[in-house]
């Protein structure tokens, strides 16, 4: 595998999280955090929060694969996120072949696909 390009598949949410309900929020983090460490095909996965209100998961994986395994592990935390939060942008970042794998199963979210082209 080569962590650059070939088989990394990046996901980049931001969740606007609702008014008054930010600590409701970040008491979710560290369940993600502990559930996504077991992870095999996880190559980092972390948060950051933008004035208070927009939360921001910074993650990447091995492969498609690695992506709907992790979706699989945390989505009844996904589910309560979104129930208190709206996902204002979804990305994913990868090789063509990877997002192909990706576009049926993530249809429902309405993602932004951005195809890898070079780097380190």
């Amino acid at each position: 595998m080569s962590i650059a390009g070939a088989s990394v598949v990046s996901i980049h949410p931001y969740f606007k999280v609702q008014a008054g309900k930010l600590e409701e929020f970040k008491a979710l983090l560290p369940q993600f955090v502990e559930r996504t460490a077991k992870e095999e095909k996880c190559l980092y996965y972390d948060f950051s929060i933008r004035e208070g209100e927009v939360v921001h998961c910074r993650e990447a994986y091995e492969g498609a694969e690695g992506v709907l395994a992790h979706l699989e592990n945390v989505g009844d935390l996904l589910g309560k996120a979104l129930e208190i939060s709206e996902l204002l942008r979804l990305e994913f970042h990868g090789a063509a072949a990877e997002l192909e794998k990706l576009k049926e199963p993530m249809k429902e979210m309405g993602p932004e696909w951005f195809e890898f082209e070079c780097g380190v």
